[in-house]
């Protein structure tokens, strides 16, 4: 249970990247072309695409963290099992490709859709972990 934690990990450390990869051009290209540049513009004057990196990273940072908590308490309390780390692996996959579609054309609807399938296979990993934890 500990590899779809690091995995995802890993993931957000990559969106921090091109975050940064994106962003770090564009503030120096509006720092330069502003005679006094304020930061509560900075957003507005962005390009979209510049800010979608950035909009991804903190999506990685609200929901995974439940599912962090939640792979390590079954990794920690020895509950897992093939089906555990299959739904966690499969969180995993939803949540890197919901970054790719965020990053790469930010098509609401699907990332919306892919939001909603990682929150199912959350709620399911969770009820598992639950059921398994409880003796039910």
């Amino acid at each position: 249970m500990i590899q779809p934690v690091l995995a995802l990990i890993a993931w957000s450390m990559i969106m921090l990247v091109w975050l940064y990869v994106r962003r770090l051009p564009a503030l120096v290209r509006y720092a330069i072309s502003e005679a006094r540049p304020q930061s509560s513009n900075v957003e507005r004057r962005l390009p979209p695409q510049v800010q979608w990196p950035a909009d991804n990273y903190n999506n990685l940072m609200e929901q995974p963290t439940l599912f962090y908590a939640l792979c390590l308490g079954i990794y920690l309390s020895g509950l897992s099992n093939p089906n555990l780390e299959y739904l966690a692996w499969l969180y995993v996959a939803l949540r890197v490709i919901h970054s790719l579609v965020q990053v790469i054309a930010n098509i609401t609807i699907i990332r919306f859709c892919l939001f909603l399938a990682s929150s199912a296979v959350l709620g399911l990993l969770c009820i598992q972990a639950v059921w398994i934890g409880f003796g039910l």
